[in-house]
């Protein structure tokens, strides 16, 4: 781990997919250079970047160059007028006084004129090669080096025939101080792709000779890739060829992956916006075969070991697997979360093909399941964990499999090193560090600083210094400023880091701790195609460089460069202005190469940790350079620097051979010996360590052993060698007290009694710290029996965290206990359905304890949990639910203005469980809420009303909606049609709305009645009957011009056109339908006020009359078909079947529960009724029930 890595989520730097050594350029951003990564999508995904929004995981690594035996990388090259040609600035060589100043000689600024030690003075020619190091060129060569740049910094590159190579061979003869030193490089441009904004460039390096760049040029507007080349050099980056014409002239490349275990084996993917399909190739991308898919790609995930195993994640988050590297593929899942899915683990897993994944279920939860690739089953997927986890949590890495919601960093030394934010903290995380088990975290910093890296990923600002263990640095933040703190025992320890006592210059630096310290940038380049802030290598043990500042606090605009040599003890100013610095031969040079928006020529290399530079030209021709592929030159001693001669020039590729920088291979003399030490304390990690490295100035070639330990000897331990405990917290510099919330004298829950447990003494031994005797045995838990223990503690919960379960499904239920002895507890749970279980020790139900409901309801659930030394009871009320699919509200269509309406709504399938009723009534914002089906509610204004209902049945949500005309008063009248009508009626809302639209029409042309007066509702079932209501006008004045009377005159009206068949509509051709009125009695006129004009008689005479009717309809109803009204309410969203509403106490309501109760639907014969003076028969020759969940 060489900085603070996060989980390794499948896809992002550091997962098997990504070390396939890949670099993905793309262009400058504008002047600043931004280098990004670009792994959206999943893992390993290379995506364009404004494809698609970034799937990486919460905590991005901040480094990752362990993980990268090649290069994965995106570079922006930015907009044409930002790029202006000028003269190459010269870097800063190290500190050195170098006798008089020179900064104002020639125009030169004080920065450009520093000098190594033991320089001459430029102008004096001398013929010792190493009198030209770090020397500077005269006024005059200035002047000539700006002319020559401006002369061919635009065309510079033009003269080169396109597609062919330059060749740089100068030789490293003495001279004049106008001479320089030159390294053999040839430059190869990628002709025809000068419009091209992305390239993905693989080399696979380890003794091949291969290199494969895929250049395309990205529409960020289309979000696709509209061009591309694939490219392909066999003499490490000499020549190219175009390889358009082998993959198909018209296919668009968007992605090329590198099968990680065999780098022979190239994948690349089509655009999906044009095609989807893959390309595959089995020698080094000579030749490729094209397969097509069905589905789109989003990323990839090769196993580490098999390498045709493959996992593919589509757009629509379904998880793919491949035994024959992509020729055929088979689903394995849906609803995958992104990059949440990972290979088995070698020692952890006993199947090879075993996936480990996150799986969303319909209802948002996420759960972790594995399963083979081949055999990913229903039947066959397993759930390690029974409850749900937290979404986008799942990591698997190393031996560890983490489903909390924390930022792994990581997992090295069998030691977990994660990241939390607590509810306080907004761009700081606290660091905790695990036992060997990677169970119990404690605290090792507080505050760390974080940031945002160029894709919105969250960086952690720690890193660790490779090659010694133990070392870590980290920006932690202190009130408001960032600082830079180191500790040499993995976080026991922390201190400010001591600035150097000279700058470049040879003045003395006044800066005194803790007011004053060195500072850096942690942040590794998320980018290996740049060296990175900050950098070190496991072969060059100690050797760190960086870029940071002097201060108070780390600063982002004042940023020079500074080198360690001891692994920071110690550290010097190198360059005062930002510069990639790469380690070359194994970590025994340094090559530097300016961070600028402007071209250059040059490149600088140390061969005695950055004390002196030699000044090289690697290019005859100024170049904008993306970036420099330096480590898979670590063996083949070769660098590519890619770039562009011009601002529309094609893509260079510059091949830089550094093999004549070194004129031999290192012997024993060339070697020297080092000691690392803590402020003076030998001990570092328990060990007194001494290295072996290269005599500054020898230029000879190490080998791949070179460097490395020489001698390693324990020390006794002491009390820096040990950190505090779970549970424990440091007070002053050694002393660990337990915290507030933690008991020392509780045993582990697994501990029982008559066994012996390890009770902590509040230290434990810095994992893979190697100290012996001393405090070790002090500081060593000590071993005790295990007490008895009454039951503590004990909570019952559902697996998923609900309360809810649905009926006829397994609940399943676990129980926890804080403290008791599990192994010696009796359990009791109560399911509250009078089923109970019990069970004599935890043992049997660390799974769970499934339970069925066979109703619905509110159950109280009851654990018990009972030893020898006491007891305790957990109580959780669960609510059983039978899922609803369908609500009917039941309204009046119209309703009287100041009178109570009773409303109601029928849940199918009816249920036993408690439902949620609200109701929205008119423009209401807030809603009823009520338990019961039916609510009273008063209108208080005339118009149409909306009432809307919702019913909440545990997680599920549905609604109906009616509208309701509410008016003073008004009259209706019951209405039926010609047989024949019936024959036609499909008995369903859509065609019932459109026939009572055409009576409502015949009825205006007939009568001349206004439209807004009118009302017709046709009635579900058979035979088809209405209703119809005459309703008062709309228009205030005209109302209160008239009176009920003018509405008897239209009834009367309305009633003459029907009596003499008037009213009637043509349903189809041939098919002619006469509307009737029901001969029955009108219904009474419904007014607000006080007075009736019907007598007390008159009335009675009604009540005689329409029983007589009912007599006489009940014993002849077989003779009189049409008559009869039948009511069969179906189970439909619409106003079915609800009468008049009277706003007289003797005129009783006709509504929908007049005919049907709520568990049946008309399912029986329904007796003569006299309502609000209409006689009705309703009859029905079956029943139709509510299905009921209890019946499950």
């Amino acid at each position: 781990m060489e900085a603070a890595r996060t989980e390794r989520a499948a896809g992002w730097p550091g997962a098997p997919l990504a070390r396939t050594g890949l670099l993905l350029l793309s262009t400058w951003v504008l002047a600043g250079a931004e280098i990004t990564w670009d792994t959206t999508g999943g893992p390993g995904r290379l995506a364009a970047l404004a494809s698609r929004s970034p799937a990486l995981p919460r905590l991005s690594p901040l480094a990752v160059a362990s993980q990268w035996p090649e290069e994965l990388a995106t570079v922006r090259r930015g907009a044409a007028l930002e790029r202006r040609p000028g003269p190459e600035p010269l870097p800063q060589p190290s500190s050195g006084s170098g006798g008089k100043k020179q900064g104002e000689a020639g125009g030169l600024s004080p920065a450009s004129s520093r000098w190594g030690p033991g320089i001459s003075t430029p102008g004096k020619p001398s013929g010792v090669r190493r009198s030209r190091r770090a020397q500077p060129p005269s006024a005059l060569e200035h002047g000539d080096a700006r002319a020559t740049v401006l002369a061919d910094g635009s065309k510079g590159s033009r003269p080169l025939a396109k597609g062919l190579r330059e060749e740089v061979k100068a030789p490293r003869t003495a001279g004049s101080a106008a001479e320089e030193l030159r390294l053999p490089s040839t430059s190869f441009a990628l002709t025809g792709d000068s419009a091209h904004n992305q390239a993905m460039v693989h080399w696979s390096g380890h003794n091949s000779s291969v290199i494969l760049i895929l250049t395309k040029l990205y529409d960020f507007n289309l979000g696709s890739v509209t061009e591309s080349s694939l490219w392909r050099s066999t003499d490490y980056g000499t020549t190219y060829e175009k390889l358009n014409d082998k993959v198909g002239l018209k296919t668009v490349l968007s992605y090329l992956y590198v099968n990680p275990t065999n780098k022979r084996k190239i994948m690349l993917l089509s655009d999906p916006e044009i095609e989807s399909s893959i390309l595959i190739s089995s020698d080094e991308g000579a030749t490729y075969q094209k397969y097509r898919l069905t589905f789109y790609i989003q990323s990839l995930l090769f196993h580490p070991k098999q390498e045709d195993w493959v996992l593919a994640y589509s757009l629509d988050q379904k998880l793919y697997s491949s035994m024959d590297f992509g020729r055929r593929w088979q689903l394995m899942h849906e609803r995958i979360t992104p990059n949440r899915f990972y290979w088995s683990v070698a020692g952890l897993d006993k199947e090879a093909d075993l996936v480990h994944m996150e799986v969303r279920t319909a209802d948002g939860y996420a759960h972790y399941l594995t399963c083979r690739i081949q055999e990913c089953a229903e039947t066959t997927r397993s759930g390690p964990f029974a409850r749900s986890i937290d979404i986008s949590s799942l990591v698997v890495q190393d031996e560890y499999i983490f489903i909390q919601d924390m930022h792994i960093i990581s997992t090295n030394e069998n030691q977990v090193f994660a990241a939390v934010q607590e509810w306080n903290q907004n761009d700081t995380y606290n660091l905790y560090i695990s036992d060997t088990r990677g169970i119990y975290f404690t605290l090792a910093m507080e505050n760390i600083k974080s940031s945002r890296g160029l894709m919105g990923n969250i960086i952690i600002e720690l890193y660790e210094v490779a090659g010694i263990k133990g070392i870590f640095l980290a920006n932690k933040k202190v009130d408001d400023q960032v600082k830079t703190y180191i500790t040499y025992n993995k976080g026991r320890d922390w201190r400010l880091l001591q600035a150097p006592d000279m700058d470049l210059r040879g003045n003395p630096i006044h800066c005194l701790l803790p007011f004053c310290s060195l500072h850096l940038h942690l942040q590794i380049s998320e980018n290996p195609y740049s060296s990175g802030r900050i950098s070190s290598k496991e072969t060059a043990p100690g050797l760190v460089v960086a870029t940071g500042n002097i201060g108070p606090e780390l600063s982002y605009t004042d940023i020079s460069v500074f080198i360690s040599s001891d692994g920071g003890n110690t550290w010097r100013q190198i360059f005062d202005e930002e510069y990639n610095v790469w380690f070359l031969d194994w970590g025994g040079a340094l090559v530097a190469m300016k961070h600028t928006p402007l071209p250059v020529r040059h490149l600088w290399v140390s061969f005695d940790e950055g004390h002196s530079w030699d000044k090289y030209g690697f290019t005859s021709v100024p170049l904008f350079v993306d970036g420099a592929l330096v480590e898979a030159g670590v063996e083949t001693q070769i660098m590519t620097v890619f770039g562009h001669f011009s601002l529309r020039s094609e893509w260079q590729l510059v091949k830089v051979d550094y093999k004549s920088i070194f004129s031999r291979h290192c012997s024993k003399e060339d070697y020297q010996t080092w000691h690392l030490l803590n402020q003076g304390e030998p001990c570092v990690m328990g060990e007194r360590k001494i290295f072996k490295k290269r005599k500054p100035g020898a230029q000879c070639a190490l080998g791949r052993d070179s460097s490395g330990t020489v001698v390693s000897e324990p020390c006794v331990c002491a009390d820096w060698d040990f950190e505090c405990d779970y549970g424990y917290e440091r007070h002053g510099e050694s002393q660990c007290v337990p915290a507030f919330w933690y008991n020392p004298a509780s045993p582990s829950k697994d501990c029982s009694l008559g066994q012996s447990y390890f009770n902590s003494t509040g230290y434990r031994r810095i994992v893979s710290n190697k100290c012996t005797d001393g405090l070790r045995e002090k500081y060593t838990a000590k071993a005790q029996m295990c007490p008895g223990k009454a039951p503590h503690g004990l909570h019952v919960a559902t697996t998923d965290g609900r309360l809810v379960a649905e009926q006829g499904h397994n609940a399943t239920f676990i129980i926890l206990m804080e403290e008791g002895d599990l192994q010696r507890t009796n359990i009791q749970l109560d399911f509250g359905d009078g089923i109970a279980v019990s069970y004599a020790n935890f043992s049997p139900i660390e799974d769970g304890i499934k339970h069925v409901y066979k109703s619905a309801g509110i159950f109280q659930v009851t654990a018990y949990a009972e030893n020898n030394l006491g007891s305790d009871t957990a109580v959780l009320f669960l609510h059983v639910v039978c899922p609803v699919e369908h609500v009917h509200l039941r309204v009046p269509f119209v309703a009287i203005r100041k009178k109570e309406v009773n409303i109601s709504a029928v849940v199918w399938p009816s249920q036993l469980g408690t439902l949620t009723y609200f109701w929205w009534f008119g423009n209401s914002t807030k809603p009823l809420i009520t338990l019961d089906s039916s609510i009273s509610f008063t209108f208080l204004a005339e118009g149409t009303n909306t009432i809307t209902v919702q019913v909440a049945a545990g997680n599920a949500l549905i609604q109906d909606t009616k509208d309701i005309a509410v008016h003073e008063y008004f009259q209706s009248q019951l209405l039926s049609f010609s047989p024949n009508l019936d024959y036609h009626n499909p008995d369903i809302p859509e065609w019932r709305q459109d026939i009572a639209n055409v009576i409502k029409r015949a009825l205006v042309k007939v009568t001349s009645v206004p439209e807004d007066q009118i009302l017709v509702a046709v009635f579900p079932g058979l035979p088809t009957s209405a209703e119809l209501f005459i309703l008062p006008p709309k228009n205030l004045t005209e109302r209160r011009k008239g009176n009920e009377g003018d509405l008897e005159q239209i009834v009367e009206t309305l009633f003459n056109a029907l009596n003499q068949n008037l009213v009637q509509f043509e349903l189809k051709p041939g098919v002619q339908v006469i509307v009737y009125v029901t001969q029955l009695t009108l219904a009474p006129l419904v007014d607000s006020g006080a007075g009736h004009s019907s007598s007390a008689m008159l009335m009675l005479l009604s009540v005689v009359f329409v029983g007589l009717a009912v007599f006489l309809i009940y014993k002849f109803k077989r003779k009189i078909p049409w008559i009869n009204i039948y009511a069969q309410v179906q189970h439909d969203k619409e106003q079915e079947m609800i009468g008049s509403v009277s706003q007289s106490e003797n005129a009783p309501k006709i509504t929908l529960s007049d005919f049907t109760e709520p568990e049946e639907l008309l399912d029986k014969e329904l007796d003569s009724r006299v309502i609000g003076g209409i006689a009705t028969i309703a009859n029905s020759e079956s029943t139709k029930e509510i299905p009921n969940c209890t019946s499950v």
